[in-house]
């Protein structure tokens, strides 16, 4: 699924406006750190620095993310963006060590020396602002084009108001203590810049397990069992093997093993494949692979079996037919070869095909092969519509006979390579069953010959009275 020139804009914007917002808000973390000593806004400006490195990282992996496929990243190159994710959770938790190392020394060990004021408290609120506005955009966009990078960028933003708040919060409780001589409020700093660790620390902790996962191919609870689930209800899949799926970005690549009836055709199990991939679109943004197995279905007639063994090698097959006479199987069939094959080659391919269907069948089974050719020219070919007349008029005139014959119509004789070809349409009642039907037609083939013993071939095609 390619991602459209407008996405990959915005989220260009999206990425640029959250580089620049950081450059400001390092510039002024570290003119108040110098003014005021303090080691909660210290603690900010670290985690403000790293968020700029993990915006420039996001800014040229949104740019690298997006671009297709190509020779060296068949799968594309979304996974940059969950490397980028990887990489700021990292710095995060560095950030989040040296915070909780300089507030242990700050508490234990030596007195803070802070200077507190007004310019120090406005910076903060602005910042707080800055922080606040910056989250909404990033998160807007993230949301609209999904983007790893930009997700984890505006879950960063989100916790910066919150930890810019704690340390306007204690350098304020600083000044009201230096202002009012209550010595413990000195503490009030460092304990903030804990708090800002804390934050820091869950913050990197979902990020990173969420990354981790996503970098390892760790599929989201539920989703096998959802995509397993949706293969399955498609008509024509007996049952799903295997369900393997990995994540790229916010697209998932996913590999289907799927069971159909082994007498599928190439067609129809194409058909089938095309629904499977389908469904598992609707529910997640996929590139599907869905690899088809042939299986015998459940309660497998064996006629089905025979075709399947057919199919197996290849082979056409028609006038299938099995019969059990004192306890022996007999089984008959129509073989269709090249029309350009030698009888010692059909008739190898005949005793391989029979040597399955034993195999299948039993050795006491009986076989016997037809062996035809498979029709591959259209050959040319004039009608002959005196007989044709004739024809239909005999056919109608059979009706007392098979009462179940209600008109012939659509009568065609071809006079092609030598021989007579009829075809014609009988009309009968549509809830006949078909097995009546067709010895019905045998039947008015056999009368058609008898009369007019110069025909080669005649196909009769039945049809409901009703649909004429």
């Amino acid at each position: 699924m390619d991602i459209s020139p407008d996405a990959v804009r915005q989220k260009k914007m999206a990425a640029l406006a959250s580089v620049g917002s950081a450059i400001i808000l390092v510039s002024l973390k570290i003119f108040l750190t110098v003014r005021t000593g303090s080691l909660g806004v210290l603690s900010e400006a670290l985690h403000s620095s790293l968020d700029l490195i993990a915006a420039i990282i996001t800014f040229f992996s949104v740019r690298i993310s997006d671009k297709p496929a190509d020779a060296d990243h068949t799968y594309g190159h979304a996974k940059f963006e969950n490397f980028s994710a990887f990489v700021e959770t990292t710095l995060l938790l560095a950030t989040a060590v040296y915070i909780i190392w300089e507030a242990v020394q700050r508490l234990l060990f030596r007195a803070p020396s802070l200077r507190p004021g007004v310019l120090a408290v406005v910076l903060l609120v602005i910042m707080v602002g800055i922080d606040w506005t910056r989250t909404r955009a990033v998160s807007r966009v993230a949301q609209r084009f999904p983007s790893e990078a930009l997700e984890a960028d505006a879950l960063h933003f989100s916790t910066d108001v919150w930890s810019t708040s704690a340390v306007l919060f204690g350098l304020v409780a600083v000044w009201l203590g230096q202002s009012l001589s209550i010595p413990w409020l000195r503490y009030a700093d460092p304990l903030a810049a804990l708090v800002v660790a804390g934050v820091v620390i869950s913050v990197g902790w979902r990020l990173g397990r969420r990354t981790l996962d996503a970098l390892l191919d760790v599929a989201p609870k539920g989703l096998q069992q959802k995509i397993t689930a949706a293969a399955q209800a498609v008509e024509g899949v007996l049952s799903v093997d295997r369900v393997r799926l990995r994540r790229a970005g916010q697209r998932y690549f996913i590999d289907v093993n799927v069971n159909v009836p082994r007498t599928t055709s190439l067609e129809e199990a194409h058909a089938t494949s095309d629904l499977v991939e389908q469904r598992i679109a609707e529910i997640v943004p996929s590139d599907v692979v869905v690899h088809m197995e042939p299986r015998a279905r459940s309660g497998e007639n064996f006629l089905e079996t025979i075709r399947a063994t057919a199919q197996r090698r290849g082979l056409a097959v028609h006038e299938l037919s099995a019969h059990q006479v004192d306890g022996r199987l007999f089984i008959e069939l129509h073989l269709e070869v090249d029309e350009r094959s030698s009888l010692r080659d059909a008739h190898r391919l005949a005793t391989e095909l029979e040597k399955d269907l034993l195999h299948e069948a039993g050795a006491s089974a009986s076989i016997n092969i037809h062996i035809e050719p498979l029709g591959a020219h259209i050959a040319g070919g004039e009608e002959m519509k005196e007989l044709a007349g004739r024809v239909r008029d005999f056919i109608n005139g059979l009706s007392a006979e098979f009462h179940e014959l209600a008109d012939c119509h659509d009568v065609h004789v071809r006079f092609v390579e030598h021989k007579i070809l009829v075809s014609c349409h009988c009309s009968m009642e549509g809830n006949l069953p078909i097995t009546q039907v067709h010895d019905v037609t045998a039947a008015v083939e056999d009368r058609v010959k008898e009369k007019f013993p110069q025909i080669y071939r005649l196909t009769i095609h039945p049809e409901p009275l009703d649909e004429n």
